[in-house]
């Protein structure tokens, strides 16, 4: 079976991030849930959230590891990009050790 790769669009791959950030410790908030679909329409956000959940954590890290480099991120997007991850790993005012590894990964991904 060939393994094909997925044609996102930069916000679909922000939302798939996103939505990774929000589930780091296993359980994603309805807070952080509707800042992501604050962020793009309704059907993006219902795609990406039943593709994100469709697949394991490591074909997770895999997609966005092959989408990354569909698209060339400026700094200053890439910049934007990570305080909304911020924004999300700190809505419930802590930063856990599952969302540290989860950012160290996403760093070495996105850089």
């Amino acid at each position: 079976m060939k393994n094909k790769k997925p044609n996102w669009t930069k916000t679909e791959l922000q939302v798939y991030i996103m939505l990774l950030c929000a589930n780091a410790d296993k359980k994603e908030t309805e807070e952080e849930l509707e800042m992501i679909q604050s962020k793009t329409s309704t059907k993006t956000f219902l795609k990406m959230h039943k593709k994100f959940h469709e697949h394991s954590e490591k074909k997770r890290l895999d997609k966005i590891e092959k989408v990354i480099n569909n698209h060339d991120y400026s700094e200053m997007e890439l910049a934007a990009f990570r305080r909304e991850m911020y924004k999300i790993f700190f809505s419930d005012c802590s930063f856990s050790l599952m969302e540290e590894r989860l950012d160290m990964t996403l760093d070495n991904i996105l850089y």
